[in-house]
């Protein structure tokens, strides 16, 4: 017994550097990675929950609370089982509500209450407390929780039960997030005079659940700066890209514009060029002497077929080239007669040039008979033979190349 007492003493103590020492800085992070691997580290830090815990207990009944707390072989009482059981609701106001109950056995020849024991005695304890984490106000670690309170109880120690004042001071160490250790000492002050105060050490393991997580105002800054800075970092990539994607789309255009603009471009000098090219051969057939008809006659003169035969060649140079071919009549006869020897004098051109291996589709014909003069030479007005030859004519018009 006295060797589980003295590893009781030497564990406290142990634990109680250990808080002290261990150093549990937070990095600064710059990633979503590590920002979500602080939020769960800090997420424990500062938490709402209940909690159940078992454990041993050492009652020293010797005299003075304050004193002799470390006298282990004569103060101290202990069992060598668990002898503790305790549950509570823990707030994120850093409060707690604890019902504790303690069990223990005082020894025979052991110093309670001013006077020696005869024979052992059992020693009962159901306890409240109300306790506080100080950890709102030295600062968050996450795994070391030291808190003070204060509580009623009731005792029953050498027979005799009594009411006592506690007063609180202890830490807990937290192996995981659920799993920790509960180190802690209250000093229990006697209702009734009549019987001495007493110390209650206790050390044991607990289990937290039904957690609601919350980070502390300073941890919570800290991630509100870094996400702040990772919301800068995204709107900036954003509004590159966005930049970047507004020159690709100018550049695009542009592009666009410039290709728009070259074929307008192109078309129009293939259209000038077409343009110059049937005034070239307009030009020629131009040259080429008049296709005229004897009067009162439909049928091609000797000249007229030498005029075709030119014409034939300009149109197997060009096998591309479509014509238009109209006939007229001078103003002699009526203007019935004269539309219907226009249609003969034009069937007679373009039979001449079908029959000489020129396609349909080439040539288009149109007879207007007297309409359209190209003189003064009406049926009121007397001209010369010549002066009505001009009338009877073919024209030939260039339609496409």
């Amino acid at each position: 017994m006295k060797l589980f007492r003295e590893t009781l003493l030497v564990l406290f103590i142990a634990i109680s550097f250990a808080s002290y020492s261990q150093n549990a800085e937070l990095t600064e992070l710059t990633d979503t990675t590590e920002l979500n691997e602080l939020k769960e580290e800090l997420d424990s830090t500062n938490v709402s929950f209940w909690m159940v815990g078992i454990g041993f207990n050492a009652v020293d009944d010797s005299g003075n609370v304050f004193k002799g707390v470390f006298d282990t072989e004569e103060g101290w009482n202990t069992v060598p089982y668990p002898s503790r059981l305790s549950i509570g609701k823990y707030f994120k106001s850093g409060l707690g509500i604890e019902g504790i109950f303690t069990y223990n056995k005082y020894k025979e020849g052991k110093i309670v209450d001013n006077f020696p024991l005869e024979k052992d005695v059992d020693y009962f304890a159901i306890d409240s407390r109300l306790s506080y984490d100080l950890n709102k106000l030295i600062g968050e670690t996450g795994w070391f929780d030291p808190y003070a309170g204060v509580g009623l109880g009731y005792t029953n120690a050498n027979n005799n039960g009594r009411g006592t004042y506690n007063a609180i001071l202890g830490f807990r160490i937290w192996f995981s997030e659920k799993f920790g250790m509960d180190v802690n000492s209250t000093g229990k002050w006697g209702m009734n005079q009549n019987f001495r105060n007493h110390k209650q050490h206790a050390i044991g393991v607990v289990y937290r659940f039904d957690v609601d997580k919350k980070l502390n105002k300073k941890d919570q800054e800290k991630i509100d700066g870094l996400e702040a800075s990772l919301l800068a970092e995204q709107t900036r990539v954003q509004d590159s890209i966005a930049d970047a994607n507004k020159a690709n789309a100018e550049a695009v255009l542009l592009a666009k514009q410039q290709a728009e603009a070259a074929e307008k471009e192109r078309l129009a000098l293939i259209e000038k060029e077409k343009a110059e090219k049937k005034n070239k051969i307009q030009g020629e057939i131009d040259n080429l002497d008049s296709i005229y008809f004897a009067f009162d006659s439909s049928n091609l003169t000797t000249t007229s077929k030498t005029v075709l035969n030119n014409l034939l060649s300009i149109l197997n140079t060009y096998p591309e080239l479509t014509l238009e071919i109209t006939s007229h009549t001078d103003s002699r006869g009526s203007a019935a007669y004269n539309q219907v020897l226009s249609e003969k004098r034009l069937k007679s051109t373009l039979d001449y040039l079908l029959n000489n291996g020129i396609e349909k589709n080439r040539i288009e014909g149109k007879a207007f008979g007297e309409s359209r003069l190209i003189n003064r030479c009406d049926e009121n007005t007397k001209c010369t033979e010549d002066m009505h030859k001009e009338n009877r004519r073919s024209e030939i018009h260039v339609i496409e190349f």
